[in-house]
């Protein structure tokens, strides 16, 4: 054959299988015989391996993978991907929809839409093309999962569709079918092989292989439920997704409007009948307000969008004998009490145990040993105890009360006033509480060392480290002493940790382990005080200064600074090179705005993110709410009426985007 000739018949081929795709998984529509469809599959192939100048993106043969994998790359987010507050509580949803009437009033509708029980995924296109596929990770970055990804038939690889934006991300969640699964275990019981225990395991380990040929013979799809990017068709979710249907992708047709929350309700209690008939699992119901702007409006916590939330239907119970309870001791020294079980299968899972949390939870529950109880799971993902079957009680038996030791070293225990749970205050010499801040300090959203939790064992049981300073000064020679541990992987975890001194500050600091420290906290900080020195001498008063850090925070960064075992430990790190202090760029920004507190609301011309940076850059200071500290109320289109009625009652000068724009001159 010609390359002509070649080049039409690889075109031709593309597009007729392309369509014969999508009419079977989009449609529900066969028009070819299988034999016939695998006949020009096979010719399309023949083709690509002859030709392979002609073969594209969008092919079919995409799909049969054929990528294998070391690992997958990790991928910051575009847009970050937060999850959702969720509920079991109708009261709280009554709850949710009055804060969203308290904000915008009455002028907006709901859109409910199935929880989908699977893998969350976010697709990338430029100029109609599947470039990337990433999964949600931590929320600010995932795993690469292109290969793997582009073997699942539902979803488009190419769009034809010409009126679409040049580059945006559509997310939704990848499931496997409850027919498919069935028949996935049937062939592995058949092979000898061990089950999957759920549909959602089984996708989400699929997703996670190596071999893309492998994950091709898995029973995925995908439904897509949001759609991000500029120049979006629609300025509302329900709309978008109507045209992202159109344009070849899989949305699932039970996505309705709700003009109140009594139709939310009605919308919830039809799907808790009728989600026992669909081939895949859910969970609960999404509603989401519908218009992009009134959603800007409201806003987002550092976790969740504040226009959506997530209810989840009543989790699966089962009763069980409780066999013994063991006590585990953290990271932090809170000692928690798990409960082993009789084993039980449960919701798709065989549970053996179950969280207790604290000693109020066995008080409140009553519990005594050998006692029947009533197991749900949480979210339906970690196994709780919710009640005790009284009839089956042995009344010889005695209440279970919450130890007064450290199970681990002995050390009395405490109970700070106003909280739920009992402390080991052992903090430097509990094996469980070293090796807990060790792990903590090490992981992939703080500095990221590839070591596990059984090397970070092996290395204190043979007294090479006892906090986390001791990881910068392992060598060769120690590691190698290790069982397990050869030449390639001592090298590669002394790489790693060297990696780490590069790791930025609000990372480190996070790493700490501080406690009330987390990820978003310890970034503000360090944007704050720029510097360790800076935060660690910093007092109570400035500390409350800072944006979101309250009484409690401000505390445990005191007590943990006034330490003097986490003062060497500090100096320690420093003299080993992390980085405690915030990098600055060599662009200089005049602080025209120093002293000066903003709040943002609304559409603008930049986008809002950008806008907060200018303030940043220019000395001023990003608050997150209206109060008398605010300076300036920064006002954009389709701001909420509440907001403004504040501002107005505090005076707080208003002003608009292009007044920021000429107050710092640019």
């Amino acid at each position: 054959m010609k390359q002509q000739e070649a080049k039409e018949r690889i075109e031709k081929l593309i597009e007729e299988l392309n369509r014969y795709n999508y009419n079977y998984y989009q449609l529900s529509k066969s028009e070819v015989s299988d034999f016939e469809f695998d006949s020009l599959m096979l010719e399309l192939q023949n083709l690509e391996k002859q030709f392979p100048e002609y073969a594209k993106a969008d092919s079919p043969t995409q799909r049969v993978g054929g990528e294998i994998l070391k690992s997958f790359k990790t991928i910051k987010h575009r847009y970050p991907m937060l999850s959702l507050g969720n509920t079991y509580s109708r009261e709280d949803l009554f709850e949710f929809d009055q804060r969203i009437r308290k904000q915008l009033g009455d002028n907006f509708e709901y859109v409910c839409e199935l929880k989908f029980d699977g893998l969350a995924i976010g697709l990338n296109y430029v100029n109609g093309v599947l470039i990337q596929a990433v999964t949600r990770g931590d929320g600010m970055q995932g795993d690469d999962v292109t290969a793997n990804v582009k073997t699942i038939h539902s979803i488009p690889l190419k769009l034809d569709f010409k009126e679409i934006p040049a580059d945006f991300e559509i997310r939704g969640e990848i499931v496997m079918t409850l027919s498919g699964f069935q028949k996935l275990n049937e062939q592995r019981v058949k092979e000898g092989k061990a089950p999957f225990a759920n549909p959602r395991n089984a996708a989400s380990g699929s997703l996670k292989m190596l071999d893309a040929k492998k994950v091709a013979g898995r029973p995925l799809d995908c439904y897509l439920y949001y759609l991000l990017g500029d120049n979006l068709p629609f300025d509302s979710h329900f709309e978008n997704m109507e045209e992202a249907r159109r344009w070849g992708f899989k949305v699932s047709k039970s996505m309705k409007k709700a003009k109140n929350i009594e139709a939310v309700f009605d919308y919830i209690d039809y799907w808790d009948k009728e989600r026992n008939e669909l081939d895949f699992d859910i969970d609960g119901i999404v509603i989401k307000v519908n218009s992009y702007s009134q959603q800007i409006n409201l806003g987002l916590t550092a976790k969740s969008p504040r226009w959506a939330i997530a209810y989840k239907f009543k989790a699966a119970q089962v009763t069980t004998k409780l066999l013994s309870i063991e006590y585990q001791v953290g990271r932090t020294g809170a000692v928690t009490p798990v409960a082993n079980l009789e084993p039980i299968h449960l919701a798709g899972t065989t549970v053996k145990r179950a969280s207790l949390h604290n000693a109020d939870i066995i008080k409140s529950l009553d519990l005594h040993y050998n006692d029947y109880v009533k197991v749900e799971k949480g979210g339906e993902i970690i196994p709780k105890i919710v009640g005790v079957d009284l009839e089956r009680r042995d009344n010889s038996q005695n209440p279970i009360s919450f130890i007064d030791k450290c199970p681990e070293c002995g050390t009395s225990l405490v109970r700070r006033e106003g909280e739920a749970a009992h402390y080991c205050p052992n903090e430097y010499h509990c094996p469980p509480q070293i090796k807990g801040k060790i792990e903590h300090f090490v992981g992939r959203k703080m500095m990221d060392i590839n070591i596990g939790e059984a090397t970070i064992s092996a290395l204190f049981e043979r007294g090479l480290i006892s906090n986390v300073a001791d990881l910068y000064e392992l060598n060769a020679e120690d590691l190698m002493s290790l069982e397990g541990f050869q030449r390639k992987s001592v090298d590669n975890l002394l790489k790693s940790i060297e990696a780490s001194k590069n790791v930025p500050f609000e990372k480190v600091l996070f790493s700490l382990g501080i406690r009330f420290v987390g990820e978003t906290v310890a970034r503000k900080l360090a944007v704050h005080f720029e510097t360790i020195d800076k935060l660690r001498t910093a007092t109570f008063m400035e500390l409350v200064m800072v944006d979101d850090i309250g009484e409690r925070i401000a505390e445990s960064l005191i007590d943990y600074f006034n330490d003097k075992s986490n003062q060497k430990i500090i100096d320690r790190l420093i003299s080993y090179g992390l980085q405690f202090e915030i990098v600055k760029s060599n662009e200089r920004f005049p602080n025209l705005l120093q002293g000066k507190s903003f709040v943002v609301s609304g559409k603008f011309v930049k986008s809002r993110d950008e806008i907060k940076k200018l303030i940043s850059r220019y000395g001023g200071k990003n608050l997150s709410s209206i109060s008398s500290k605010t300076d300036y109320l920064l006002a954009g289109d389709a701001m909420g009426p509440s907001k403004l009625k504040k501002a107005e009652a505090l005076k707080i000068k208003i002003i608009s985007e292009e007044e920021l724009i000429n107050m710092i001159n640019i």
